[in-house]
């Protein structure tokens, strides 16, 4: 009995006193001033969009800035609010640090899709099927959707498909371009192979581009990607290819 009653004080003086340590190492001497703002962006990979010159310029001129400031008076979610705005992101966390700096983690929208109307709009799809502007500084190389397209459509049928092609690495790889005809059909470009592909409605899309894939292994490979200046997969268990014309 008494062993049990010694070794659950012993356990809670070492719970004491690793809180009180804790405490101590996380306190800060009255009137600490910060150091400067460290920028941390979740998507490395995206890493570019968001610099952090341009963290500090909306904190000054919002008059917010928190470099220079005592670390008691900067209140984070004030500089949150601020930034949160920002078109290219999608969230942000600011707290402060022990060696008195404040950090700002952001996640940045990612552009999935790039749009170039017919009707001169120019702009981006994110990763959660909004649109935002063509102002990411160093955005990976996209698929570029063109023709008859409004945000609707944009957003509610072409997001979609492109998620698909992203999460297919031959489908990502093999697609540069998405074109919309005036009845809503849609054409694809492929970045290997001289020809369009045709794939109507943007509906059944894993089984079209699964037998064209099955028909680019088992046909152009021994033809030729240069044969066919069309290849239609509108209709199931069909490939449609027109030939092109040879010149004299």
């Amino acid at each position: 009995m008494w062993r049990r009653i010694v070794l659950l004080l012993t356990l809670m003086l070492v719970v004491a006193y690793l809180i009180a340590a804790v405490t101590f190492l996380n306190r800060r001497p009255v009137g600490t001033v910060c150091q400067g703002i460290q920028l941390v962006i979740r998507d490395s990979t995206y890493a570019g969009f968001i610099t952090e010159a341009e963290v500090k310029r909306m904190l000054k001129q919002q008059g917010i800035s928190p470099e220079g400031k005592e670390m008691d008076r900067i209140r984070t979610r004030t500089l949150e609010e601020v930034l949160a705005p920002h078109p290219l992101i999608d969230n942000v966390e600011c707290y402060k640090t022990p060696d008195a700096h404040v950090c700002v983690e952001v996640s940045q929208r990612i552009p999935l899709l790039r749009v170039m109307s017919d009707g001169g709009e120019d702009y981006y799809v994110d990763h959660k099927g909004r649109v935002m502007p063509v102002d990411a500084k160093n955005a990976a190389r996209l698929v570029v959707a063109t023709g008859h397209i409004d945000r609707t459509y944009a957003t509610g049928v072409l997001y979609p498909f492109a998620c698909y092609l992203q999460k297919d690495a031959f489908w990502q790889a093999q697609t540069e371009q998405l074109h919309v005809l005036a009845d809503r059909t849609v054409e694809l470009v492929p970045r290997v192979g001289d020809h369009i592909v045709y794939l109507g409605r943007l509906e059944q899309v894993e089984q079209k581009l699964d037998r064209l894939k099955r028909f680019y292994e088992q046909g152009l490979n021994k033809v030729g990607w240069n044969k066919y200046r069309r290849i239609s997969v509108e209709f199931g268990n069909q490939v449609i290819c027109t030939r092109r014309e040879l010149k004299n």
